[in-house]
């Protein structure tokens, strides 16, 4: 595991599968992780420390440039000050980063997100659809046209969320299924937006966060 070069100012973590040797480089197929407004936090890079005990190559691009916001008030500024276009950018390199450390770089990779890095994962499957193969997104929604999408798409959401409503959901899937695509959607009762990030204390929720890890590890092992 270690910090990486980017393409633009910062890094990114990057850690792989165990390995056989002291100067042995494990691969594996890829998966990008993309945070939430949170930044690359060690929750975050545990998370991708997990990823990589199944055997992925995982990248993890830090979005906010070395910024790790501790409130909801300076998370959103954060995110206000973002440049979309810069993140854009950083995410497609990322991409090209990723595929150049697995086993075949030509192969499609997996993308999980984490609310905002969610958005970031959906619009990246259907921005490249020949680059991703599996979209996982945690309580993050994107309404776009979905019609270049060709990545399956698993969803976890909570039933009580302040910044994800109902409707947005609705209005997603619909989205998804009006274009020929079929989401695997789940709810989480009883839980909150960031319920499946460990560094939230005040929303983590174990029990629903270790059920969505089950299921995405199901997700992203399929063949």
């Amino acid at each position: 595991m270690s910090d990486v070069p980017t393409g633009r100012a910062g890094t990114a973590y990057l850690v792989r599968p165990g390995k056989s040797g002291d100067d042995a480089k494990s691969t594996g197929p890829g998966v990008l992780l993309l945070s939430s407004w949170w930044g690359l936090t060690p929750g975050l890079k545990a998370y991708g420390e997990r990823l990589a005990d199944h055997g992925f190559v995982v990248l993890a691009p830090d979005l906010l440039g070395g910024c790790r916001p501790e409130t909801s008030a300076e998370a959103e500024l954060e995110l206000g000050e973002l440049d979309p276009n810069e993140a854009a950018a950083l995410v497609l390199s990322s991409v090209v980063a990723l595929r150049s450390q697995t086993t075949d770089p030509s192969a499609p990779i997996a993308v999980v997100g984490f609310s905002m890095g969610a958005s970031w994962a959906l619009w990246l499957a259907t921005r490249q659809p020949d680059s991703v193969q599996r979209a996982v997104c945690y309580y993050g929604t994107q309404h776009i046209n979905f019609s270049d999408l060709c990545a399956c798409v698993l969803g976890h959401f909570a039933d009580d969320d302040e910044l994800v409503t109902n409707a947005d959901l609705v209005a997603m899937e619909t989205e998804l299924f009006e274009q020929g695509h079929e989401p695997e959607i789940w709810h989480y009762p009883d839980c909150g937006h960031f319920f499946a990030e460990s560094d939230r204390a005040e929303t983590f929720d174990p029990e629903a966060a270790d059920l969505a890890w089950l299921r995405t590890i199901e997700f992203l092992q399929r063949p």
